[in-house]
């Protein structure tokens, strides 16, 4: 995979992407490589910038910055979805329902110009700023991968647990749904995964780190993602491990095999630990 990303749909010839910051030049390579190929012209908005405001009373607070006559508007966006507003200083906003906290919330694009005003008016309406370390903790909770730590260009989205971003049944007049890498894709759903993806939970006193080794009935695998879960009150992390039932899973931490349980992620939901993560 070249990256994951969000791309909002504003019109038949006309696509909003979002793509992460860290592989934005090798993004726009690939895409600028493929682009003319299909008549589509690829602009870079290098004046814009994004704040993510996340959390239960994230929609409230955000409302409160919105010009009066968009609020309604903005009440009943649903999720994934995106418009364009005012703010209440008539900067033009483009707010989307998404995030990657596994919290409800925006992402609200502006101009560079307007971002630090809106962020003061963030702070003052009671807004919290939240660093790196506390997103990569809810992305985990939530069972949100992270580019470049739980896959990159090695890894396929079946070897990554998002299969469910691959269609490869016919468009609905009957056509064949062709992309770019389908046909690779389909080889690799017909041969089997070699590997897959779980979910780790470990009940006794400490911490799943990235790096560490896991080990199954079918052989080791390595941990991605591990942290200390502050909604749960214990260690989770994402595992790649060899395809099959797994049996028991012990992780070596530091040379100490440590039993670990395997389940289904997200391991927290609105705040809530998900069916199975508590015994």
């Amino acid at each position: 995979m070249i990256d994951d990303l969000i791309v909002y749909f504003l019109g038949e010839d006309f696509f909003r992407m979002v793509v992460n910051a860290s592989t934005r030049e090798k993004d726009l390579a690939w895409i600028r490589q493929h682009a003319a190929a299909f008549g589509v012209e690829v602009v870079e908005r290098e004046d814009l910038a994004i704040v993510a405001v996340q959390g239960p009373q994230a929609r409230a607070l955000v409302a409160g910055l919105v010009a009066g006559s968009d609020r309604a508007a903005l009440d009943k966006l649903g999720r994934f979805a995106a418009l364009e507003v005012a703010s209440a200083a008539g900067v033009p906003l483009f707010v989307a329902r998404t995030g990657y906290t596994g919290e409800d919330g925006y992402e609200v694009l502006l101009p560079q110009a307007a971002v630090v005003a809106f962020w003061n008016a963030l702070l003052e309406a009671g807004v919290k700023p939240a660093g790196l370390g506390a997103r990569d903790t809810l992305r985990l909770e939530a069972g949100m991968n992270l580019y470049g730590q739980d896959m990159d260009e090695t890894i396929s989205p079946w070897e990554a647990a998002l299969g469910w971003t691959v269609s490869l049944d016919d468009q609905a007049d009957g056509k064949r749904r062709d992309f770019i890498g389908r046909d690779v894709l389909e080889a690799q759903k017909a041969a089997g995964d070699a590997r897959q993806m779980i979910g780790l939970v470990m009940d006794e006193k400490g911490v799943l780190r990235h790096g560490q080794k896991v080990l199954t009935a079918n052989g080791e695998g390595e941990i991605l993602s591990g942290t200390f879960s502050p909604t749960l009150g214990k260690a989770i992390a994402f595992a790649r491990v060899p395809a099959g039932a797994p049996g028991d899973v012990r992780v070596d931490i530091r040379g100490k095999e440590v039993p670990v349980r395997m389940v289904k992620f997200p391991f927290v939901r609105d705040g809530q630990a998900q069916a199975g993560i508590n015994p």
